[in-house]
């Protein structure tokens, strides 16, 4: 097998404690006005002042718009941009958890190129360069610092829908842990799944074959070299403190390997691409209105169960980076991994059914209708997925029903890393 290695990311990521101390400067080294996006709560926070009046004093004219609603509204980009093309800021700065960085890049896009932000869902549709953004999170889960996409709610479409470029990945991020101190365990735990599902898919992704063309007609290229060792890092990391985190928010170790966990799954995905547990919480969220990390860690398990024969050297390594012993064979390790996830997403509180989340019985079919929509999630996948297969994940994870699921061989597939689905994009 060809070697193939692609990783895109911000021009540079400042983390650790205290470093929000520097976005002042840093910002002022990409423009001397500034739209900083955050929501009403972080918004009203001492925390928050304080950051603007860094950007003040490094001499950076400052025009907020903190009114970033969850799964941002794609009414919002178009607002957020009108109300300060007047003020016409020359950088964007994003703080808050993801739909605070996913608005400012989107707003980034319409602001420098015009339109509408429906002008640029899909993938590599963004035409050029947009206004430099900084994103600094508030939360440890989305890595939306570091990633090419901004994922919108668009009232017209019943799934999320996304824009995804390298032109969206921020210029700067910088993470600073001490900002998700004292986060709600509810919190802690949506967005560690989002981060543990984040460093799962993309180290299990498809592997596509390698040509020259791969990382330029693609925004997401499938699982590589080099976004295996970010996803094995996430893993790692999260699976070590997310508990630790959840049980005491003030645990400041846990929370900096949280947060690193969360930048390290964002590098993978950024360029890898998740699968189907991202494509089935689409519509999962849609009909039962819960946070985007639990509905994919609700799905995480089946999606590994139904994955396991295609991945079982991948699951091995994933179990292992969660702690288990090497000492086995892969066969058992795979397992293993599967029933670590499901214990540590347990032992925080996340559902183990899409019964729980309040899914309904009569919607499973259509639920698996809709995530086949999800093309490019879908064609992301290790084992090929149609509305059948979907469904059978669907299924069993609405009754909790994993062994339905169990399998030794790929069916109807001699490569299961061979994608051609079309419309992957």
């Amino acid at each position: 097998m060809s070697m193939l290695g692609v990783l895109r990311g911000p021009r540079q990521v400042v983390f650790g404690a205290g470093q929000r101390h520097a976005l002042g400067a840093l910002t002022a080294a990409l423009g001397s006005r500034a739209l900083v996006c955050t929501d009403a709560r972080f918004g009203a926070t001492a925390e928050f002042a304080e950051l603007v009046g860094l950007l003040e004093g490094a001499g950076v004219h400052v025009t907020v718009f903190d009114e970033v609603l969850p799964d941002v509204p794609v009414r919002q980009v178009n607002e957020c941009a009108g109300l300060v093309r007047d003020a016409a800021p020359d950088v964007v700065v994003g703080m808050g958890g993801g739909s605070c960085i996913d608005l400012a890049k989107a707003v980034a896009v319409v602001l420098t190129h015009g339109g509408e932000a429906s002008d640029y869902y899909g993938e590599l549709r963004v035409p050029g360069p947009v206004t430099p953004v900084v994103a600094l999170p508030t939360t440890a889960g989305t890595g939306s610092e570091v990633t090419p996409v901004a994922v919108l709610t668009d009232p017209e479409r019943v799934s999320k829908v996304g824009i995804s470029s390298p032109y969206l990945i921020p210029h700067t991020a910088v993470c600073d842990p001490e900002l998700t101190l004292g986060c709600p365990p509810a919190l802690t735990a949506s967005a560690g799944a989002d981060a543990l599902s984040h460093g799962i898919e993309a180290f299990t992704a498809v592997r596509r074959p390698v040509t020259t063309e791969l990382a330029t007609e693609r925004v997401f290229v499938g699982k590589n070299e080099l976004t295996d060792s970010y996803a094995l890092m996430a893993v790692r990391q999260v699976a070590g403190s997310l508990h630790r985190a959840w049980s005491d928010p003030g645990d400041m170790g846990a929370r900096e390997a949280m947060m690193l966990g969360a930048t390290a799954g964002g590098f993978a995905l950024g360029t890898s691409g998740t699968a189907a547990a991202h494509a089935i919480q689409y519509p999962v969220g849609a009909l039962t209105h819960t946070p985007h990390g639990i509905g994919v860690g609700v799905l995480l398990p089946y999606v590994m169960e139904f994955n396991r024969p295609a991945r079982v050297p991948e699951l091995a390594a994933v179990a292992v980076a969660m702690g288990a012993s090497a000492q086995t064979t892969e066969e058992d390790l795979a397992g293993e991994a599967i029933d670590r996830v499901a214990a540590l997403l347990a032992s925080v509180g996340i559902p183990a059914t899409l019964a729980e989340l309040g899914l309904p019985a009569d919607r499973l079919r259509w639920t698996a209708e809709q995530a086949l929509g999800a093309a490019r999630l879908i064609a992301n996948n290790p084992r090929p997925l149609d509305v059948d297969a979907l469904e059978r994940i669907v299924r069993a994870a609405h009754t909790g029903d994993r062994a339905a699921l169990r399998e030794t061989t790929v069916p109807g597939s001699a490569s299961p890393d061979l994608t051609t689905t079309a419309g992957a994009r």
